[in-house]
């Protein structure tokens, strides 16, 4: 789920001009600007501040972040599937250390598709989506 400043203030409990101070010095993870609106994520309800290097401690209370599911195309299914003639789901779906495989996909909310040829994932992917949202697997 996404806020916008005064939501996300009131959930926190801190000014929305604080809020402001905090999203310019780039300490709101995930957040990001559309047009003139901040958009805030929510992690288990709230949004998470990074810790500052001054001042007292905040009154907020971060909550714990969530793991990054990561989804791609497994390119050695698709060709099992070209020579053997089978329908295996090709599509990964990994969270944590599980891994699932499904034939469609539905993303909820933000995700980001990231390419990194010089370092891929230990299974070899060098495409991937990432979120941190739930995914649903549908087939």
């Amino acid at each position: 789920m996404v806020l916008g400043t005064t939501e996300a203030a009131q959930i926190l409990e801190i000014s929305t001009a604080r809020l402001r101070v905090l999203l310019s010095e780039g300490r709101v993870r995930g957040a990001y600007k559309s047009g003139k609106m901040w958009l805030i994520p929510l992690f288990n309800g709230k949004p998470f501040i990074e810790r500052g290097t001054r001042g007292p401690a905040p009154r907020w209370c971060n909550p714990r972040l969530p793991a990054t599911t990561i989804i791609h195309v497994n390119s050695h299914r698709i060709r099992q599937n070209q020579k053997h003639q089978e329908q295996l789901p090709v599509i990964t779906v990994k969270k944590g250390k599980t891994n699932t495989y499904g034939d469609t996909i539905e993303i909820p909310g933000g995700c980001r598709v990231v390419y990194r040829p010089d370092k891929p994932l230990g299974c070899g992917a060098r495409v991937w989506i990432e979120t941190l949202n739930k995914v649903m697997i549908v087939g």
